[in-house]
Formats: structure tokens, C-alpha cells, sequence
């Protein structure tokens, strides 16, 4: 047992520097009143007096040897101190043009009462982290601290909580830990990588007059600051490196980071062939053959090598003008780098296999809302990525708008604060600097897994884009960037007061990157050629269905059955649910049914068989928002979850399912990402109700429908929108079916609404078999909701274990007499399930036919084809569905079946009015309208005139 003093001195011995200036705090106060201070602390403070501080042989001052004004100098130092650290950022050089003010004031000893003379009779230990120090004195360490935080970095971390991070950067920061002094070598390396910049940058201004490229210069600085990056992550264990940015600086990191070359560049300026100058690089062919985009949103590839070793992959993500929501999509690229997907169960996370960078505008880091939601997903289970080092291309302006009215917070980086991500605030014409502020971050990525944000301060020097006249808007500004000298120039100055460059050498530097962009541009006009410009035809895919076989033999679909509905028997399943899921046990027999949510199990289950690794992510989707799915179970007792597609024997791959955030852009962005960067994982998107994803629409627009034609990127996302008309309101009624089959085109996707649990499962199946060819495409799914347990929507074992995907289903398949047939109907989903429903006398409609129209895009054009030659007496044909004719299907599908239709007649509309809001608010209301369509579609005019 330890002896009262030995417990005194372990109780004090945390306390020294800003600890000791509370301890005196506290004990002043218990001094004057006892009740006044924590119990603890009233309690020592009890058993000791002040001449017990003096015996315990403490290394910090003794506090009795102090006079009371003394205690107070103190208190004000250790305040002074941490005021230092909180606001130093006020002071500190960070802006190149000079042309904001430093606020001093949190820093002046007379706001403190303090004097230097005061500072020097104090022990630096009240000034200094910890109890060993080199400095003699409290003023020597102030003047220290004050420089180390008021230079050309600036340090923003009193947000984050975790005091062993606050600890590890005050020790880095103040200790110089990450500031090396960089020998001659390093030095001219970044001085070369500003000159290349810089260079390359004026010659495209002089060489393609006029043209954008929306240029990096003022911010230079940012390619070796992203090659230090990348080189740190890389002894770090990285083998992949992905970088999201907007277009501003982009060619500039596609030449120098990416090393994509001069050629192609300088091809794309100039319509050149450009497969012709560089086949090892591969190339979309931009003006010929292809839609394309614009040279300044193309990514690219990069494999990074050391003595013939690869060593790292780096891919720059292609990204369209909707500048902030590649960055979800880089980190789905990172967790799929990063997930090992080769065996049962959750994938095994390596968060150091992949990092992501991120690149930020100033303007657009807290203008663009996806920025906090792509901030939100780092610390979550099913989208973390173990940190991401976000740089904010930070040029003190947005296009033509001023900070003061795009932003309500001080810096653009305050946003990170609410996630507490440590913020460093460096300027950009300090080289050496930067790359100091690099290593940091990545030392803090890898030590912390945590997001880390370098607000890289600097200005533009031409306008929003090379044709803008920013001196139009931002007069003042730009007559401080006219004048300013560049930072190739800054550094190359002192670099030669510091004796390692003169400049003949910097001539030569200079000259040796002149001719290299000279001859890259001599070989670009060698090669250009007149040719004959012609509309590129689309992309020539088989448009003939083809069967792929995705039937599962009976007996192994009971078998998985079964283990599925078994759990371990010390796991207590809540005993409704337990119910619930015992039916399923018969479901497989002869006279059972599989519902909606179990042939998607089985399917998942059949797939992962097949050992293809399955992610289903969405907001509620471990239960399902319809209570339907459960595929992840609670202990109703501890809570505990059991997930038994990770249990089952046949299992050869992992299956992921993640609970989402209340998001959907950024959610449905990063699983795009997950899945172009692993294409063989059948990624899976659930929005809670259809109508939500809407939120994500530029997502579907800029990326998933066009991602292929704009920078031939594959994807197999597959989307599961719930949607239905039950009278639930306009926000869950619809998935706005209509917008994505508006940008159906090229095969760039399939739309589907199904009508039965089979064809649920061969549709899963067959997107898993076509995961790693060519043809595959994203998969928008029209999911229901009253559906999930409609008995009509149930379907055999027989239909699972035999069956096919089928593109049109009739309702009547074998029973018709094809002469009687005069009215046909077309329907999707819900609505043919309504119409079946009405169908319980089949004698009354022999004069009828419903067609189910299953994958609506590509249109199975032969297939209606078909089925309208089968019945040569028909004189009417409808399209009938729930949405408002303005919405759903009808605009796409009228056209098509007209074309297909026999001659005289006309496909007719029956459904909804045209309307500005999706669906009805009242129940009453909607029944009523329902009730009139089903009317209308099954009740023969000759009828309705008699």
C-alpha cells in the first residue's frame, strides 16, 4: 500500500505547464470556499497545507514559494498560453497577397496584465506542454510559441475533444516534429516541380489562346504538395492512392501527378487523333467515335514504380461541373480498395491498402452540401475509409463572388470543425511550408485514421476561367495579383540568397522544360491532319435479349433455406420476428410461397455461393424499411447481432449490409464509387421511399446514366427505389420513374418493375452473372412497397429453380382463345397487380389480355412485337398506370408501342390527369381515383354504352 505522500505526489505529478496554472486556480478557490471545487480535488486539498506541495519533491516551481500576485501571473500565463494555441490563427501570415489584416489581440500580454518582465520571472514549465523544457524562462517560451503559431502556418484543433489527439499535435507542432530542414536535394526537387508547373501552365496560355483550362497558377504550390502526399502514404503501406478534384488545376495534376503526357494534353486542345500519339496511355478518343467530355474532367490512371516494382496504383476520378460530388465517389473507390471481400462474412478492412485525397474549392467546400455528407460518412462502420486528407484549393474567391457573400463562417474550412477534423491554414507561397503541413497530415492520418484539412491559401491569378475579366469585379484584388511575383519566383530567390541555386542553373531548368513542351507540341502538329468530322454513331450493343441461366436447383435452394433459419441457441430472436420467419421454413415445399423478401435473400444467398462478394447499403436496409428483410438479427436480450448469410456452408465471398446515414447523394455516390473500383461486388443502393432519391439526382444524372458516355466508366450499381401508389402522399408514392427512363439511352441502363418475388430473384442473379462483362449496366429497380406481401406477387419454388427473367409476362399465357382477344392491355408493377386482382372470373375477360411490361428500358421492343401478332383481332390497346400522364412510363412507352401496334390503331391513356404533384394527399381520395383507372382498363365500351 502506497504511503500518504507517495499517494500525494501520484495524485500531483499531472500536474505541471497549463495543468499547474489550474491546479493553483483550483486551490485559491477551495481556499475560499471549499463547496467551490470538484469533490475530488476537496478532498486532497483537505488532507494537505501549502508547505505538503513543497515536500513532495515535485520537478515543477513550488507553488508556496509564490506571492498571491504571483498565483494570479499564472493564471493569466497558462490563459495567454492557451490563447495562443486557439487564436494564433488570427495573426499568422497566411495570405500571399497581404490583404487581410492579422488580429493581434488575443496574443498582447497587456490584454493578460501581463508584462515581458513579468513572463521572465516565471518558470517556461507554465508556458511550455510539458514539465522538461530548453528555455529558461516563461517569456523565451512565449516568444517561441507566439512565432510557431503566427508564421505561414496557422493551426485550428481546439475543436477536437479527444485529448490525445490535441496532445500529439501540440507536441509536433511546438516540438517542430514534422518541420525538417530539407537538404539541397529536396529543395530543387520543389523548386523543378514549381518550374514545370508554372511553365506548363504559360504555355498553354500562349500556345491556345483563349481556351479554358481553368489554370492553377496562385496556387502552385498544390502538386508537390499532393506528390508528398502521395509519397508518404506509399512508405505508409499504400498501394492505392485516389484523388478527387474539381477542374481548376486539373490539367496541371493529370501532367505532373498523374503523368499523363504533354501529347495528349496538347492533342485534346487541338482535336487532334490523339490514339494515334500515345496508344500506350489509352485514350476515349474525344473527337472521334465517342460523346465525351471536356479535357478538364477527365481522369486517369497512374502505376507508380520503384526499380521496375509496382509499388502503387494513383487514379485521378473523372468528375463533372457539379464540382463537390466526386469526392463521395473517391471514397467508395478507397473502402473498395480497402475491403477484402474473399471470405464469409463482413469484408476485412485495411484502412492503410488505399487513402483518399480530396481537393476542394474554396468557394465550394461550404457552399456544396455534399461536402457534409461525404464529412459525415468517415466515421462511420459501412463508409469509413481511415481517414481522408482533404486539401481546400483556397484562391479567396468563388467565380466572381467574394467570400463576404458566399459564406457566413471566417474561414472556408470551418465546416470541419463539427467532425473534428484538425485544420491547418498554410500560405501557398511558402513551399517549404506546404510540404511541412503535408507530412503532418499524413503522419496524423496514419496515426489517428482520422480526416485531416489543409486550407491551402493563395489567390488566382487569371480570372474564374482564361476568357473572364476578373478586374470587372474584383479591381483591388487584382491589382495586388498583377504585381505580385509568382511562388517559383519567391522560392527561386531564396534559394539563391541561401547559396544553392544561381542562375545559370535556373536557366537551364528553365530552357530543359521550355523544349520538352515544344517538342510534345512540334510531334501533336505533325501528326494533326485534316479529316472529315462525323456525328459518332452510339454505342452498337446486341440489342437481342439474351438468356443467361440463373435457375438454382430445388434442393439447394431448401438446404440454404434451412440453414438460413437456424441461429446459435444462446441467440434470442425477438419472438414476433421469430414467427414471422418460421413460415419460411415451408415456403420452399409444394405448396409453399416465396415472398418478396425471401427470394432476395435466396437470391443474395445463391450469389455469394457463387462466390461473388455482395454491399447493400441504405437507410434502414438491415431490417428493411417495410419491417421485410431482416437479413441482420438482434439478441432481443443483449442485443447482439447475428447475420446468418455469414453463417451458411455454402458462402464463399463477404456480404456487407450497412444501415446509411439520412443521405442520399453521398451514399449513393460512394457506392458508385465502391463498385467502379470493384466491379466484380454486386453493389446494392436502397432509398428508404423512391421519392427520397431524388436528393441524389445529380448522382444518377452526371455519373450513373452517363458515366459511360462521358468517360466509357462502367458501372453495375444496382437501385432499389421503392415505388407504389397506396395513398400514402406525393413523397411516398413515386421514385419518379419518368426521369430515369427521360435518360435511357445508348443501353446506358436497365429499368425494371417487377410483378413477382421470381423474377426479383432472376433479375438479382442475372446482374451478378453479368457483373465483369461488358454488357453489364446499372440496374434501376421500381421496388414495391404493399407489394412485399401481396400473395399475387408470391411465387413457386418451381418458378425459382426452373425459371427465367422474362421482359414481358401475359397474364393470360396459355388459356386464351387469341381470336376473342379485342382489348389489350399494358401495365408495369403495381399497377398489373391491381389490375390481377380484379381478374378472379376468367370466362368474364376472355376478350382481354394484360400485358406486364417487366423491364420497361431497353424496351423489349421484339417481344411486344410478338404478342401483338398473336392477336389479329384487336381493336383497342391502352397503357394504364397510377402516375399522373405527365409522369411514369407513358411519354417513353407511347411511341414505341405505337410504332409496334396494329395498323389503325392507337395505344390510349388510361390514369392519372396530368398533375404538378405526384400523387394525392387523401386516402379517400386516392381509392377513389385508383378505383376509376381499374374501371376504365377492364370495362369494354360496348359494355359501358348498354
Amino acid at each position: 500500500m502506497n504511503s500518504p505522500n507517495e499517494d500525494k505526489k501520484a495524485f500531483f505529478d499531472g500536474f505541471f505547464g497549463p495543468n499547474l496554472g489550474y491546479l493553483i486556480d483550483q486551490f485559491e478557490r477551495y481556499k475560499q470556499d471549499p463547496t467551490a471545487v470538484e469533490q475530488e480535488l476537496s478532498l486532497f486539498f483537505e488532507e494537505i497545507n501549502e508547505a505538503d506541495l513543497s515536500d513532495l519533491n515535485h520537478p515543477i516551481p513550488v507553488v508556496t514559494a509564490l506571492q498571491p500576485d504571483q498565483h494570479e501571473k499564472i493564471i493569466a500565463a497558462v490563459k495567454l498560453t492557451e490563447n495562443i494555441r486557439t487564436y494564433g490563427h488570427l495573426a499568422a501570415d497566411i495570405y500571399p497577397l497581404g490583404n487581410k489584416k492579422p488580429d493581434l489581440s488575443h496574443l498582447e500580454l497587456k490584454s493578460y496584465r501581463l508584462s515581458m518582465e513579468d513572463l521572465k520571472q516565471l518558470p517556461a514549465e507554465i508556458i511550455t506542454q510539458n514539465g522538461a523544457s530548453s528555455f529558461q524562462t516563461a517569456l523565451e517560451a512565449y516568444q517561441y510559441l507566439k512565432e510557431i503559431y503566427t508564421k505561414t502556418i496557422a493551426y485550428e484543433f481546439d475543436h477536437v475533444h479527444d485529448a490525445n489527439e490535441k496532445n500529439w499535435l501540440i507536441e509536433r507542432i511546438e516540438g517542430n516534429r514534422f518541420q525538417t530542414s530539407y537538404n539541397k536535394e529536396k529543395k530543387l526537387n520543389i523548386l523543378k516541380r514549381l518550374y514545370e508547373v508554372e511553365e506548363f501552365e504559360r504555355f498553354l496560355h500562349k500556345t491556345f489562346v483563349g481556351q479554358k483550362r481553368f489554370s492553377i497558377e496562385g496556387l502552385d504550390v498544390m502538386v508537390p504538395v499532393i506528390d508528398e502526399i502521395i509519397s508518404e502514404a506509399v512508405e505508409d503501406g499504400a498501394e492505392f492512392i485516389n484523388i478527387g478534384m474539381a477542374h481548376r488545376g486539373r490539367l496541371n495534376v493529370l501532367a505532373h501527378v498523374l503523368g499523363k503526357p504533354y501529347e495528349m494534353i496538347f492533342a485534346e486542345f487541338q482535336h487532334a487523333p490523339n490514339k494515334e500519339l500515345v496508344p500506350s496511355e489509352g485514350s476515349i478518343g474525344i473527337n472521334f467515335g465517342w460523346t465525351g467530355d471536356v479535357k478538364y474532367h477527365l481522369g486517369l490512371n497512374r502505376q507508380l514504380t520503384a526499380n521496375n516494382t509496382a509499388r502503387a496504383k494513383v487514379t485521378l476520378a473523372n468528375n463533372p461541373s457539379h464540382l463537390e460530388y466526386v469526392g463521395t465517389v473517391v471514397e467508395g473507390f478507397t473502402r473498395a480498395a480497402q475491403d477484402n471481400r474473399s471470405k464469409p462474412g463482413y469484408p476485412t478492412e485495411n484502412f492503410k491498402t488505399a487513402l483518399s485525397i480530396l481537393i476542394h474549392g474554396d468557394a465550394a467546400f461550404p457552399g456544396e452540401g455534399i461536402v457534409a455528407e461525404t464529412l459525415n460518412l468517415s466515421r462511420l462502420r459501412g463508409y469509413r475509409t481511415g481517414g481522408t486528407i482533404h486539401i481546400i484549393s483556397n484562391n479567396t474567391i468563388g467565380f466572381t463572388t467574394e467570400s463576404w457573400d458566399s459564406r457566413s463562417t471566417r474561414y472556408a474550412s470551418d465546416l470541419a470543425k463539427g467532425y473534428e477534423i484538425p485544420i491547418i491554414h498554410v500560405n501557398a507561397d511558402d513551399p517549404e511550408a506546404c510540404i511541412a503541413v503535408a507530412i503532418l497530415a499524413a503522419e496524423y492520418r496514419t496515426v489517428f485514421q482520422k480526416d485531416f484539412l489543409i486550407d491551402l491559401v493563395g489567390y488566382r491569378r487569371f480570372g474564374h476561367n482564361e476568357m473572364d475579366e476578373p478586374m470587372t469585379t474584383s479591381p483591388q484584388m487584382y491589382k495586388l495579383i498583377q504585381k505580385h511575383p509568382t511562388v517559383r519566383e519567391i522560392y527561386a530567390k531564396n534559394l539563391k540568397i541561401e547559396g544553392i541555386v544561381n542562375d545559370r542553373q535556373l536557366s537551364e531548368i528553365q530552357i530543359e522544360i521550355q523544349q520538352r513542351l515544344v517538342a510534345a507540341i512540334q510531334k501533336v502538329s505533325t501528326l494533326k491532319r485534316e479529316q472529315k468530322v462525323e456525328i459518332p454513331e452510339p454505342p452498337s450493343f446486341d440489342k437481342k435479349y439474351k438468356s443467361i441461366g440463373t435457375r438454382v436447383s430445388l434442393e439447394t435452394l431448401q438446404k440454404i433455406n434451412q440453414e438460413l433459419l437456424q441461429w446459435p441457441k444462446e441467440f434470442n430472436v425477438f419472438n414476433k420476428l421469430e414467427k414471422i420467419l418460421s413460415r419460411r421454413a415451408d415456403a420452399l415445399n409444394e405448396l409453399g410461397k416465396v415472398d418478396w423478401a425471401l427470394a432476395e435473400t435466396l437470391a443474395f444467398a445463391t450469389i455469394l455461393a457463387d462466390g461473388t462478394p455482395i454491399r447493400v447499403s441504405g437507410q434502414d436496409s438491415e431490417r428493411g424499411t417495410f419491417a421485410q428483410r431482416n437479413l441482420v438479427l438482434h439478441d432481443s436480450e443483449t442485443g447482439e447481432p447475428f447475420v446468418p448469410l455469414h453463417h451458411f456452408s455454402e458462402a464463399k465471398a463477404s456480404f456487407g449490409i450497412y444501415n446509411s446515414p439520412l443521405t442520399e447523394a453521398a451514399v449513393v455516390g460512394f457506392d458508385y464509387g465502391y463498385h467502379v473500383f470493384s466491379p466484380e461486388t454486386l453493389v446494392i443502393w436502397e432509398a428508404q421511399y423512391g421519392d427520397f432519391a431524388n436528393a441524389a439526382q445529380v448522382m444518377f444524372d452526371q455519373f450513373i446514366a452517363a458515366g459511360r458516355a462521358k468517360w466509357g466508366q462502367n458501372s453495375g450499381l444496382v437501385l432499389l427505389l421503392p415505388h407504389g401508389y397506396e395513398g400514402q402522399g406525393p413523397e411516398h408514392s413515386s421514385a419518379r420513374l419518368e426521369r430515369f427512363l427521360q435518360s435511357a439511352a445508348e443501353k446506358n441502363w436497365r429499368v425494371v418493375n417487377l410483378t413477382s418475388a421470381a423474377q426479383y430473384f432472376h433479375l438479382l442473379r442475372r446482374q451478378a452473372a453479368q457483373l465483369t462483362k461488358e454488357e453489364i449496366r446499372p440496374l434501376v429497380i421500381m421496388s414495391p412497397k404493399s407489394l412485399l406481401r401481396n400473395p399475387l406477387v408470391s411465387s413457386s419454388a418451381i418458378e425459382l429453380s426452373e425459371g427465367v427473367f422474362r421482359q414481358v409476362i401475359e397474364h393470360f399465357a396459355f388459356s386464351r382463345e387469341n381470336e376473342k382477344v379485342k382489348r389489350i392491355v399494358l401495365c408495369t408493377g403495381k399497377m398489373a397487380i391491381d389490375i390481377a386482382d380484379q381478374l378472379n372470373e376468367e370466362s368474364v375477360f376472355e376478350w382481354l389480355q394484360v400485358i406486364r411490361l417487366e423491364e420497361i428500358y431497353p424496351f423489349p421492343t421484339e417481344e411486344i412485337k410478338h404478342i401483338f401478332a398473336k392477336y389479329e383481332n384487336i381493336s383497342e390497346v391502352f397503357w394504364v398506370q397510377e402516375e399522373p400522364k405527365n409522369m411514369g412510363a407513358w411519354n417513353f412507352v407511347e411511341p414505341r408501342i405505337n410504332e409496334l401496334v396494329p395498323k389503325g390503331i392507337r395505344v390510349e391513356y388510361i390514369g392519372r390527369r396530368r398533375r404538378s404533384s405526384p400523387a394525392e394527399g387523401e386516402p379517400n381520395v386516392h381509392k377513389l381515383i385508383q378505383t376509376k383507372i381499374l374501371q376504365a382498363a377492364l370495362t369494354r365500351v360496348e359494355e359501358g354504352r348498354n
